[in-house]
């Protein structure tokens, strides 16, 4: 079988490591799709979900808000201050972060806090599409 090492690492631990045949993330300049013996790169990976399909063909969900991508031939590694396994994710906490992050972006003064509520606000709105996204392949 052909597959690659995955690990999927937050600032707090370790979410996935494993074997899997398929990565699927979002970066930067749009979504990147990572099979074995791809070309080293190193990237930086926007908020949203990545997608492993692993050696048992079966699937792993995790959302990420943000953070770098390294892929050699035979491993990826991807780096977030946030990531969340998919069966983890909170849809009543996202969605209440998201409001807080609106109610923020309304009362900000300066361009440093409306840039701060844009942000958490893109992040959490990442969030909530990655849940439906899980939730929808279950």
């Amino acid at each position: 079988m052909n597959t690659i090492h995955v690990d999927v690492v937050s600032a707090e631990e370790s979410i996935f490591s494993g074997e899997a045949r398929f990565v699927a993330l979002p970066g930067e300049a749009g979504e990147l799709g990572i099979y074995p013996r791809h070309t080293p790169l190193i990237t930086r990976i926007k908020a949203g979900s990545v997608r492993i399909e692993k050696a048992d063909g079966s699937e792993e969900f995790v959302f990420v808000a943000g953070g770098l991508l390294e892929v050699q031939p035979n491993c990826v590694t991807v780096l977030s201050d946030t990531a969340i396994r998919g069966k983890d994710l909170d849809e009543e906490k996202a969605n209440a972060a998201k409001m807080a992050a609106e109610e923020a972006l309304k009362n900000a003064k300066g361009e440093l806090d409306i840039a701060r509520a844009q942000s958490e606000l893109a992040v959490m709105a990442a969030q909530i599409a990655a849940l439906r996204k899980f939730r929808a392949k279950k």
